[in-house]
């Protein structure tokens, strides 16, 4: 008797510290880069006297997702031409040391092909820090790409654009590194300007080893795509089948993989003639789910072997009310997205058939988050709209903070982190 009471004990405990412990939140949309959470326990009410748990007031601005690593909360801004890194305690909310890791000004002036620009929606703090537990990784719309430690010691830094020339993306680098193992990967996808000097603005992906930042491989990735269709403010995500990990890239019109060891392209679907791309590729099912630029079609891609690939290979296609800005997010059979100006939409993940569509308030530009059944859409005026992930449309809980919100969220250890233009916030339930 009192060995079957300890053991329901322990299998009691153990249950406890594994929710106590929660998930870490590396990169931008979460441990996959799918804007999934696996935590329960997450708040569905809030406002400035309800479940906020802590705020911090940030430098402004910047339009980054916060990365969490245990009791560190990572976050980038950009304080007038001060591009900085900031350790916040996940506890407490308080600035644990901040780093100037370079400096610029982000240019605002008109449209000029051949030098990047940026709108008031973001600036050179867009891209998303990203850590391992032990490595803090920034990018910055400057091209500076450094490493730094728990402590806030710099570890290693290059600035991309000294190394393989100056950005020409019209609106402003914003594309976040992610790691694969011991690599840094970093992206950039940008107009060719081919038609305007002899030697072609390059696009390519390129890899840094993470603990020494020695270059460890380079890929060319020019595509067809003219002018401004080069342009791409989108995220790699890694897809697993069952004898490889894919690293998926979007963007030039054209979305294709690579093995992230060593940089080969491994299959490319192109002709996915658009615009510029700023909806990223999401993965699940086996599928890839990526968005045509400019609001083109929603396609569901099944590649069935490597090289080049066809029209064959798309499972389903939706063509109506697409997002441009915010990338979807797949909990279980459901794939749910949003259009910059608030129309939701519910498919099904397996066969694009539309469950349901509904207008939300507001403006959007943060990416969805999906956690215990629950969809969080978060307008850019602070504003949260958590769904049922049903096939019927069901509203929970209108949310209000009083700031501009850009980023996507971020959860660790049953936290909503929420990063606004003037602070960071921290809500329990």
């Amino acid at each position: 008797m009192r060995c079957r009471t300890l053991t329901a004990w322990l299998i009691v405990l153990v249950a406890i510290a594994a929710h106590a412990r929660g998930e870490n939140w590396p990169q931008w949309r979460g441990p996959a880069g799918d804007g999934v959470s696996k935590e329960t326990g997450l708040p569905i009410a809030w406002n400035a006297n309800l479940a906020l748990r802590w705020k911090t007031k940030l430098p402004e601005f910047g339009s980054s997702t916060p990365a969490v690593w245990g009791d560190a909360i990572f976050l980038t801004s950009q304080q007038d031409e001060k591009l900085l890194l900031l350790r916040i305690d996940k506890d407490s909310g308080r600035i644990v040391w901040t780093r100037e890791v370079g400096s610029a000004k982000a240019a605002r002036q008109g449209p000029k092909r051949g030098q990047q620009k940026f709108n008031r929606w973001h600036n050179m703090a867009s891209p998303s820090p990203v850590t391992d537990g032990k490595h803090v990784v920034v990018h910055f719309g400057n091209g500076e790409l450094a490493s730094y430690d728990f402590d806030g010691q710099k570890l290693w830094s290059h600035n991309l654009q000294k190394d393989y020339g100056r950005y020409t993306i019209w609106w402003g680098h914003a594309n976040s590194p992610v790691i694969h193992k011991n690599l840094v990967i970093s992206v950039c996808m940008q107009d060719s300007i081919a038609d305007l000097v002899d030697k072609p603005a390059a696009s390519y992906l390129v890899a840094h080893d993470l603990v020494s930042g020695q270059v460890k491989w380079k890929q060319m990735r020019m595509t067809k795509a003219k002018a401004e269709e080069c342009d791409s403010y989108t995220t790699p995500v890694f897809r697993k089948t069952a004898r490889r990990t894919e690293m998926i890239v979007m963007g030039g019109n054209q979305v294709d993989a690579y093995d992230p060891a060593t940089g080969k392209q491994l299959w490319y679907l192109p002709g996915i003639v658009g615009g510029r791309t700023i909806t990223g590729p999401t993965v699940a099912h086996g599928m890839v789910y990526v968005t045509r630029g400019m609001r083109g079609a929603l396609l569901a891609l099944r590649p069935a072997e490597d090289g080049e690939r066809s029209r064959r290979d798309i499972a389903w296609r939706a063509t109506q009310g697409t997002p441009d800005s915010c990338t979807p997010v797949v909990w279980r059979d459901l794939l749910l997205s949003v259009t910059d100006d608030g129309i939701a939409r519910c498919f099904d993940a397996h066969n694009g058939k539309l469950h349901w569509k509904e207008r939300l308030k507001g403006k959007y530009k943060a990416s969805p988050l999906a956690a215990e059944g629950r969809i969080y859409f978060l307008n850019t005026d602070g504003l949260c709209t958590v769904v049922a992930a049903a096939t019927r449309f069901h509203k929970l809980t209108e949310n209000r903070l009083d700031d501009t919100t850009l980023a996507s969220p971020a959860v660790s250890d049953g936290n909503l982190l929420i990063r606004g233009k003037k602070y960071l916030y921290c809500i329990r339930k």
